[in-house]
């Protein structure tokens, strides 16, 4: 199989024709064998029965269902287990990405050997306030912080070579750093393509400003995870034991000259009256606690296997 197009959707019922119709185009005219896959993410509209009907019409097209919304990261996570073509291209539902630049991609991945493709919407019709200036500085700390000289991290278009889907694992609200995440597994032949972006022709957008927020948080929890995600007491216990050390320090020092005044016989305070008795006993428990966090870490890491956060309630096609 050559391709498969990934496409998670919620309440997009009025979309999803155009958009099968739209693919089915640019693959049947370049000749492509493909796989269509919806993944409906918990939709409280007709969604679910609009893949039904195209599913019966086209066996090309194969959905999965969610029992619930569970998120972005998630419904990708469940395509990309399925997904059986040479290249895995992602896009959204609502019609703002063009399937007209599939073909670009899919050369991109196959004739110059590159890992993943993220697509840039350098022109863009959001509104300037709400989603443009949040999307510049959100995308401006990606870039520092990952190391990839992308400029659009979030953009729902982007195609990857089968291997990098099956190695990556998409959890939380990850989605936005799948590239981050390639690289972090060893993929390092990245890059990006401008792609035409429109303006969204049917409902509204499920996405509010709260996502920059939650984006930015998960950017410190990737940065982690990219750095000591697989060796956490080498963060964790090196802190601790930096910490503890200080605070035992300070104390011998404490109780040192404590000692040192009383057979002198100079008049001394008592050591619970020493302001530095107590940031040394903090520094000894916050020590010991970051010491036992890596060292739980290690422990979790090493016994608890890999488990998918979502509940699959039907699938078509497969």
């Amino acid at each position: 199989m050559d391709i498969s197009v990934v496409i998670p959707l919620l309440n997009e019922e009025e979309s999803l024709q155009e958009l099968h119709d739209w693919i089915a185009k640019v693959m049947q005219s370049n000749r492509y064998l493909y796989e269509l896959i919806f993944i409906d993410d918990g939709s409280t509209d007709t969604s679910w029965e609009v893949i039904e009907q195209l599913s019966s019409k086209n066996k090309a097209v194969k959905g999965i269902r969610f029992q619930k919304n569970y998120g972005k990261s998630q419904a990708l996570d469940a395509g990309f287990g399925l997904a059986q073509g040479r290249v895995v291209i992602t896009m959204d539902a609502d019609l703002q990405d063009s399937p007209d630049e599939i073909p670009e991609l899919y050369n991109l991945i196959v004739n110059d050997n590159f890992d993943l493709i993220s697509g840039w919407k350098k022109k863009r019709y959001d509104n300037v306030v709400t989603k443009n200036i949040p999307s510049k500085l959100f995308n401006w700390a990606a870039r520092k912080t990952s190391g990839l000289k992308l400029h659009d991290f979030n953009c729902g278009l982007k195609a990857y070579k089968n291997e990098v889907v099956k190695a990556v694992k998409v959890s939380g609200e990850m989605h936005r750093y799948i590239p981050v995440l390639a690289k972090n597994e060893g993929f390092n032949r990245i890059d990006e393509k401008v792609v035409q972006h429109q303006a969204r022709k049917y409902g509204v957008t499920k996405f509010g400003m709260d996502r920059f927020v939650n984006g930015f948080l998960d950017l410190i929890t990737i940065s982690f995870l990219s750095k000591f995600g697989k060796r956490p007491m080498h963060f964790f216990g090196l802190w601790g034991s930096l910490m503890f050390i200080f605070g035992f320090c300070a104390a011998f020092f404490i109780g040192a000259m404590k000692l040192y005044r009383l057979s002198a016989g100079i008049k001394t305070i008592l050591v619970t009256s020493n302001p530095w008795f107590y940031i040394a006993l903090t520094s000894m428990v916050l020590g010991t606690l970051l010491f036992l966090a890596g060292f739980l870490g290690e422990l979790i890491i090493k016994s608890n296997p890999q488990q998918k956060h979502y509940s699959i309630k039907e699938k078509l096609n497969f």
